[in-house]
């Protein structure tokens, strides 16, 4: 085993994802920052391509939705540089359309990646990261993980899901000194709203024409146009890295903080109208 000594980085990076968008800028600036990184997609070819050769490079071949390819791409990152300190899950993709027009196929295969291949390299990372008693997981949800919108329902149903697993982690992982932090970012101007990330529902029912049809059209202008710069989210992983004491919810972009505020008013609104119902259902006191 050709095991290169951790004292050369500053930390080692986990990445899925990291053939293209998002997941090759993170993996790009966590390695200009003076870090070793594992870079994790199904296009191995592609991850060298974008990112060049490194010692401190390892690119390995990683189909989330498969746990056996999850635990050697582990072993092969703990062979290469002995040990794992930041995991970031990002691999993922997305489904635009209203609920009724979500083919099962459709759903299933975005669960299967965005939720249980997220959990096949967690649970493959959290053996390492157990062991050393320290690291942090950051799990990419979205501003569709805070607050669900029409057009984009089950896409969102798997970032609450990621939302409810991260908070979980950060109580269990914590007595054993990792964090676990959930990432929020807004509309960025990645290829998200492309092809090769985002699928379309393939039927289209008219009554949803003004809901998720009119989100259809917006997602068209709006492709290339967002107004925020991945560049600088990844710049904003390296911060979370950094910090002492890092948040559990990291919300990223003025668009996720708007959503935020909007929805904490309206929930705190609704529970006060309904709150003497609410509380009429617990037993009488005696």
């Amino acid at each position: 085993m050709n095991t290169v000594s951790q004292q050369q980085f500053k930390r080692v990076w986990f990445i899925t994802g990291a053939s293209r968008g998002l997941g090759a800028l993170i993996a790009r600036a966590a390695l200009d920052d003076g870090n070793a990184v594992v870079a994790a997609g199904r296009n191995v070819a592609a991850i060298v391509e974008r990112l060049g050769e490194s010692p401190a490079l390892l690119p390995v071949a990683l189909d989330v939705t498969s746990e056996a390819q999850a635990r050697a791409a582990v072993d092969a990152a703990i062979g290469k540089f002995g040990r794992i300190d930041v995991l970031v899950n990002n691999a993922g993709f997305g489904l635009l359309a209203a609920i009724e027009e979500s083919s099962d196929a459709d759903v299933r295969r975005m669960y299967d990646t965005n939720v249980f291949g997220l959990l096949n390299v967690t649970r493959a990372v959290l053996s390492v990261m157990r062991r050393q008693r320290s690291g942090h997981v950051m799990n990419m949800s979205s501003v569709g993980g805070y607050r669900s919108a029409a057009g984009f329902g089950v896409y969102c149903s798997t970032k609450f899901a990621v939302e409810g697993i991260t908070e979980a982690l950060h109580a269990e992982l914590k007595p054993l000194g990792i964090h676990a932090t959930v990432v929020e970012p807004g509309y960025f101007r990645t290829d998200f709203l492309d092809a090769s990330s985002l699928v379309v529902g393939q039927e289209i029912i008219g009554d949803y024409d003004e809901t998720s049809g009119h989100v259809r059209r917006l997602a068209v202008n709006m492709n290339h146009n967002q107004p925020g710069d991945p560049a600088k989210l990844a710049t904003a992983l390296l911060a979370l890295a950094d910090a002492q004491t890092p948040p559990l919810r990291l919300p990223l972009g003025t668009d996720t903080l708007k959503a935020i505020a909007e929805k904490n008013a309206y929930v705190a609104e609704e529970t006060q109208t309904w709150k003497a119902l609410s509380a009429s259902t617990d037993f009488a006191s005696t």
